[in-house]
């Protein structure tokens, strides 16, 4: 499919029809006099003074419980940059098609408008305000696409000040799948994280939180160095704001050519093609490549085998590998919410990696192969589904986001930790009868 035959395509998706990508369905029948009564007035009125006489049985009378807001301003969209709340409002839907076809979670799109400062970008301020007088509606908030620095701001004061999980995806998601490939790469390659340098292309929120969320998971801060579009975050540089200086390293490297000779893995949040053949070739034997640029990645990964790595991802869907952040946050609110946390914490987080990284070393069942089969089929014909029990494929790390063992695996190790860390309100006591009821409630 050529470039323009995708844009006419994707515009006619979104546009015929009802125009864009999500419609509000009742979840109560209202076709009769009687119903009508029950649903509006005068019925109504009976679980709201329920609710102001026991606050907290709002959970039982509404939809709070199964419902998130997908908040941006529309400042770091996608690949596309500053586009606007109305620009990003295609994406934000789209995040709520795949809470609910994923997760089966309700969601809404909230695009903020003036809520920037004078130089076009997120003004902390007005957004924390905004988005903490939501609370009563949701039973979550996942912010989307909010530039750095603002966004490291927003979402830790959003989590200190509310009292349900705020979770900005574009910081955690990658952060925990990425960690998940990385557990797996580890192993194949016989490596300790404790002991591998770390190269970081990108430094927006992203790359930041995905060091910070290494180093939670045993790397060593004095082993990662990063890099920002003027070259390496050293100690010797004066304009870094406090989250790149947070990683600024003692080192004479200047480059990212430089910071990659001798690194054990490669993670990319930068731009297209800006890792070279060389540079793969001068890092430590067998490295490990994830570029995740996308549509474009820092090195395609044929590019980057033949140079010799060992092991490639990529953001991409047609390439092994893909760190996609729809293995990672439909289970992890599917988890906080059926618990009702009051946060998603690190504990919940390092949780989710492992639910993944676990999945990927198990043998695929028969049906759960024929359901991969049908979403994949070249995947399949070059035997990607065929490992045995207890071996990962070099080429599958992570597993696949069709694969429907996903959103159970980590809605339940999620919704363990929440209880083991003391942020959940509601205790689940069977975990194998609760993991296979969020299988059969997701199943298609």
């Amino acid at each position: 499919m050529t470039k323009e035959e995708l844009k006419l395509q994707a515009l006619a998706y979104h546009r015929d029809g009802k125009p864009g990508k999500i419609t509000v369905n009742a979840s109560k029948p209202c076709d009769t006099g009687a119903e009508l009564a029950l649903a509006y007035t005068p019925g109504v009125a009976q679980p709201c003074l329920e609710i102001k006489e026991k606050p907290e049985s709002v959970w039982e009378y509404t939809s709070r419980g199964n419902l998130v807001a997908v908040v941006s301003d529309g400042t770091a969209v996608l690949g596309l940059g500053n586009i606007g709340p109305e620009a990003g409002l295609p994406v934000m839907e789209g995040k709520a098609v795949l809470f609910k076809r994923f997760a089966d979670i309700d969601s809404i799109p909230l695009c903020l408008g003036k809520v920037f400062n004078e130089k076009g970008r997120s003004d902390a301020a007005k957004i924390i305000e905004t988005v903490e007088r939501l609370e009563p509606t949701f039973g979550g908030i996942n912010l989307e696409d909010i530039g750095a620095p603002a966004c490291f701001e927003i979402e830790q004061t959003l989590k200190k000040r509310m009292n349900i999980p705020v979770f900005h995806d574009d910081q955690h998601g990658t952060a925990i799948i990425s960690l998940a490939a990385i557990l797996n790469a580890l192993k194949l390659t016989g490596r300790k994280i404790e002991e591998c340098r770390f190269v970081v292309n990108g430094a927006g929120a992203a790359g930041i939180s995905c060091s910070r969320f290494y180093v939670t998971a045993g790397a060593k801060r004095e082993n990662f160095i990063l890099c920002d579009s003027k070259g390496v975050i050293h100690k010797g540089r004066t304009d870094l704001n406090p989250e790149k200086a947070e990683f600024a390293a003692d080192t004479d490297a200047r480059t990212l050519a430089d910071a990659m000779k001798g690194a054990d893995i490669f993670l990319g949040f930068s731009a297209p093609n800006c890792v070279t053949a060389e540079m793969v070739k001068s890092m430590a034997p067998s490295p490990i490549i994830f570029a995740m640029a996308n549509p474009v990645p820092e090195i395609f990964p044929d590019v980057a085998l033949a140079a010799g790595a060992a092991i490639v991802g990529t953001g991409r869907s047609d390439y092994p590998n893909q760190i996609n952040n729809v293995l990672g946050f439909p289970g992890i609110f599917r988890g906080a919410l059926d618990v009702r946390a009051r946060d998603i914490n690190e504990a919940m987080k390092l949780a989710a990696s492992a639910a993944l990284a676990e999945l990927a070393t198990e043998a695929v069942p028969a049906d759960v192969k024929a359901q991969l089969a049908e979403a994949y089929p070249d995947d399949a014909k070059a035997g990607m589904f065929d490992g045995e029990d207890g071996k990962i494929n070099i080429n599958c790390v992570i597993p696949k986001p069709f694969d429907p063992r996903v959103v159970p695996r980590v809605a339940r190790y999620v919704a363990e930790a929440a209880m083991k860390s003391g942020v959940a309100r509601l205790e689940i006591g069977d975990l194998d009868a609760y993991e296979k009821s969020v299988a059969d409630r997701v199943r298609k």
